[in-house]
């Protein structure tokens, strides 16, 4: 294993460019988001280029000369897909880019969400999430379809109230079973959804087998909260915290990846910086990259 950071996390930061940031944390990994307009921000800036495309062949050529020039790696490019809009088609076509520009650079993850929004969803519960589960399913198989010999898996992120819902999760799996297939776990985000801790153990020992990237976070809830369940994102901004200071233990939590096999990256996502000041939270992302590095090498 070894330790990533979203490039969204340095932002928060306040570091002025990405490799600022990750030479700071003394790291070389980030995890890129990459727009509709397929703009991904750039390691190093320069006047008029905060961003560089990946449209077009030529365009993923310079990124990865940028990327090898600058000295970084992307274990992960991050989408904020949704397959509940309108224009499916576009949608499918944009992942699918994605996918392809990934396996061109060597990338090996291509984060998705499972997020959705319907515009026509059935008002019967059972109805709605049957919609979502096939929706997802097929748009998914037409991307993977597409992209035969891409060296790419993608990973549904645990994001969001239906994203959370680990027998949603086990449907898109089972519909759309294939190899490259899996999860981007967030390590927070089942306990977010307002599971108790005991239970947030459980599952994830459930999905270690199929996590493909993670996403590194945890959550300091009072003690009486701890063993009950809450409502979704129960006053999270007041209880996400630095990620050695939560009630999920990430070193069990490393060994029940290990165990599984997982040997990428652990990627740094702490969206506690804004309950810090701003000269306070680049601090608070070195002790969270030395406590990762303690756990990938011990």
């Amino acid at each position: 294993m070894h330790v990533s950071i979203r490039d969204a996390t340095l932002q928060a930061g306040g570091f002025e460019s990405i490799r600022q940031g990750l030479t700071a944390l003394g790291i070389s990994a980030v995890e890129l988001s990459v727009g509709r307009d397929y703009q991904v921000t750039a390691v190093v800036p320069t006047p008029g280029r905060p961003t560089l495309p990946i449209e077009t062949d030529d365009d993923v050529e310079e990124l990865r000369r940028h990327l090898e020039d600058a000295g970084v790696t992307v274990p992960a490019f991050l989408l904020s897909n949704d397959f509940g809009r309108e224009d499916l088609d576009r949608e499918i076509a944009w992942v699918t880019r994605v996918v392809e520009a990934a396996g061109a650079l060597q990338i090996p993850v291509v984060r998705i969400d499972a997020l959705m929004r319907l515009p026509a969803a059935p008002p019967d519960p059972g109805q709605a999430r049957e919609a979502h589960l096939e929706r997802f399913a097929t748009a998914v198989r037409r991307i993977l379809d597409a992209t035969p010999d891409a060296p790419v898996d993608l990973g549904i992120e645990n994001h969001g109230v239906q994203g959370n819902d680990p027998a949603f999760l086990e449907g898109l799996l089972d519909r759309a079973a294939d190899p490259r297939l899996g999860l981007t776990l967030d390590t927070g985000n089942f306990y977010w959804s307002g599971l108790p801790l005991v239970e947030v153990y459980e599952v994830l020992a459930r999905f270690a087998p199929q996590t493909r990237h993670t996403h590194v976070k945890n959550i300091g809830y009072p003690p009486s909260e701890r063993d009950r369940r809450r409502e979704p994102g129960w006053r999270y901004e007041d209880f996400v915290c630095p990620l050695e200071e939560g009630d999920i233990d990430l070193l069990r939590v490393r060994d029940l990846l290990r165990d599984a096999g997982y040997d990428h990256d652990l990627c740094l996502e702490d969206e506690s910086l804004g309950r810090f000041r701003p000269e306070e939270r680049q601090a608070v992302l070195r002790r969270d990259v030395e406590y990762l590095q303690r756990l990938v090498g011990s």
